[in-house]
């Protein structure tokens, strides 16, 4: 059975070297290449290839915000490849997933994809990969960016600019300044991957940046409605009201 695989990394001549390795191997084919992380996104969505050796280190998105755009039934095996991210090394150690370091050996890239290859051939979703995320937002690296599909593309949402989040069955729609968009992912799950100094839910089925509240008017049984700068009015309810109160205070 033939692998595919998909190289991502913003360095021609690391995607170059990779490329080389890969033609040593008798069962692999090239998927594509690409040289920036909302190439890679659309890459894994529209492609779908079996293995993506993935650079960590990329301008506008990282290999970790690619990770984190893709929804994680639809992920393929990652096998990251770093010059050096410590808070990286320690959680890929950590929770023996495998990485490149660069430079590297043929030997260990061969090893990598070895190990890629057994991943892949149990069909597996490797929960490894959840855990190096969640143990890298414990260390405070909370992504910044994420690839969003509108139509036959993709577009790089900044979190900055997400004004609030509501939950839409499956998905959650981001609105951004006069713009939503559509992310397949559920609200409790990207919860756990906002800076909770930045981000708070409101409600079972919202969370909203505290920098783009504008006012809070209190309402009946402890609940309170929030006015946003753009003049969006949300319900905070009392769950939430004393979490919100505090972060908008400390900012």
């Amino acid at each position: 059975m033939t692998v595919r695989i998909l190289i991502v990394d913003d360095e021609g001549v690391a995607r170059r070297r990779i490329r080389r390795l890969l033609a040593e191997e008798s069962d692999v084919s090239i998927a594509g290449e690409c040289g920036d992380g909302a190439c890679a996104v659309r890459a894994i969505v529209n492609d779908q290839p079996d293995i993506v050796f993935l650079d960590v280190q990329m301008p506008e998105l990282d290999g970790f915000e690619v990770v984190m755009s893709i929804a994680p039934a639809e992920r393929p095996g990652i096998v990251f490849v770093t010059a050096y991210d410590r808070y990286a090394l320690r959680a890929f150690d950590v929770h023996a997933i495998d990485y490149l370091l660069k430079p590297f050996s043929r030997e260990r890239f061969r090893t990598a994809l070895g190990r890629a290859r057994e991943r892949q051939a149990r069909r597996g979703r490797d929960a490894r990969v959840d855990a190096v995320l969640a143990d890298l937002h414990r260390q405070r690296r909370y992504s910044a960016r994420v690839a969003v599909r509108v139509g036959d593309k993709f577009v790089v949402i900044r979190w900055k600019d997400v004004e609030w989040i509501e939950a839409a069955d499956n998905y959650v729609k981001l609105h951004a300044g006069s713009k939503e968009f559509l992310l397949r992912e559920t609200l409790a799950s990207l919860e756990q991957r906002l800076d909770p100094e930045r981000f708070s839910r409101i409600h079972r089925s919202a969370i909203v940046q505290i920098d783009c509240v504008a006012e809070i008017h209190p309402a009946t049984h402890g609940d309170a409605d929030v006015v946003l700068r753009s003049g969006a009015t949300l319900a905070l309810t009392r769950t939430w009201r004393d979490r919100v109160l505090r972060l908008i205070h400390d900012t």
